[in-house]
């Protein structure tokens, strides 16, 4: 077949011709949903993604690909709405975009105009993974490994896996630190949302776990969906279900539970909750070993001590008694002594009285001046002694005579014995 001049066309012709029929069934006005899988995304300020067949395998050398994009305006307002909901576009994630066809002439390409996206979908699936998720480590027997840990009766080392200066982390560590105990904080410090989040948060437990640390703790403030995705990683829950030491959680949740709740030894709904419920934990264990006990022992003591006064007072009032009727008694016996005492005495002077007379009457009898008076005399020698006999003194000697009313010398001339 000849080409005639009228059946030849430039290709910018073609292209505004084949533009035109793909605006006419599939353009702006004619808006359509596609369901694909995400086979590749990439995201600057505006968003790209390559759809392929959901189920296709990327062996598939056959398999359609559709280069779908969404511009930075329409994107902004569709990714603020996945996050709120916690969704994220990654490869593998099956997705219903609503949109319209365009064909890029300067490159031949025909592209796919995203002005919306099914979140209700994408949610369902991410629900449905997320059960998928919790299904299988239920399976292999991890959902309660944790819950399995003891804790210890006071967990005062804890390990904190958290980002400092947030107000989640502020809120934990305000509860242990104002609390009056000796608590002792070990901070590993990681991302807590993110792509980074889940290989930071598995390496800080992998670290407090071959700590000496009591209890883990993983403390988030609230959020988005989107922003607490990553308590939802299948590789934070398995890090969770292999530590020997109990993992605590104080995630500030807006809707149900995450994944790494469920696996936790126990939930807190905040990190305050936390906070409170690790003081709690150790104030009763004090309220039990140390208060109750201390209690017990005062009332005791309170008891044994008002006993004890009682018995005292009682003793005391039996001492009082007891202490009168012998000062009586000894009262009684001395007045008695005393006057046996005044009667022995008077009988002992008397006695010595008339003793005394009799030696005074006996004394005269003998008294020397008597026989001096009588007309003795008493001769004593030049040296004083009384001469008893003639061979006292001597002849010659001068001797002193005494008698009644005086005495006198004289000189022996002459010594006369008894014939």
């Amino acid at each position: 077949m000849e080409p005639s001049s009228e059946t030849i066309l430039e290709v910018g012709a073609f292209y505004e011709l084949l533009t035109a029929q793909l605006e006419s069934a599939y353009g702006r006005r004619h808006p359509l949903w596609i369901r694909g899988e995400v086979a590749k995304v990439y995201e600057k300020s505006h968003l790209y993604l390559d759809l392929v067949d959901a189920g296709s395998t990327a062996s598939d050398s056959k398999r359609p690909v559709l280069n779908a994009h969404s511009w930075a305006s329409q994107w902004a307002v569709l990714k603020r709405r996945l996050t709120a909901d916690g969704v994220t576009l990654t490869a593998g994630t099956v997705v219903n975009v609503f949109g319209y066809v365009d064909l890029y002439a300067p490159r031949g390409t025909i592209g796919f105009t995203v002005t919306e996206i099914d979140v209700a979908g994408l949610l369902g699936d991410v629900a449905r993974r997320r059960q998928e998720l919790i299904s299988r480590l239920q399976s292999e027997g991890l959902l309660d490994a944790n819950r399995q840990r003891p804790v210890p009766s006071v967990p005062l080392r804890i390990g904190l896996v958290a980002s400092p200066k947030t107000e989640g982390f502020n809120d934990f560590t305000g509860q242990l630190l104002n609390s009056g105990f000796g608590f002792v904080i070990s901070l590993v410090t990681t991302a807590v949302q993110g792509d980074a989040a889940p290989d930071q948060i598995v390496a800080a437990l992998a670290a407090l776990d071959a700590s000496d640390v009591d209890a883990i703790c993983l403390v988030r403030g609230g959020g988005s969906k989107g922003d607490l995705a990553c308590f939802d990683d299948e590789r934070v829950a398995r890090a969770i279900a292999k530590c020997v030491k109990p993992v605590f959680t104080g995630i500030g949740h807006t809707g149900d539970e995450s994944v790494a709740d469920l696996m936790a030894h126990t939930r807190a709904i905040t990190p305050t909750k936390l906070g409170e419920d690790l003081v709690s934990l150790v104030a009763g264990w004090r309220a039990r070993r140390l208060v109750l006990p201390a209690r017990r022992v005062a009332q005791a003591s309170s008891a044994l001590l008002d006993e004890a006064t009682v018995y005292a007072g009682e003793r005391r009032r039996t001492m009082i008694f007891a202490v009168r009727d012998r000062l009586r008694g000894e009262h009684r016996q001395l007045g008695s002594t005393r006057q046996r005492l005044d009667i022995q005495a008077s009988y002992v002077v008397a006695s010595a009285t008339q003793q005394l007379l009799s030696a005074r009457q006996l004394l005269a009898a003998y008294d020397p001046t008597r026989r001096l008076a009588q007309g003795w005399a008493l001769v004593t020698g030049a040296g004083g002694e009384v001469v008893r006999s003639l061979a006292g003194v001597r002849q010659g000697e001068v001797v002193r005579v005494r008698v009644s009313d005086g005495s006198f010398q004289a000189l022996v001339e002459e010594k006369n014995g008894a014939s």
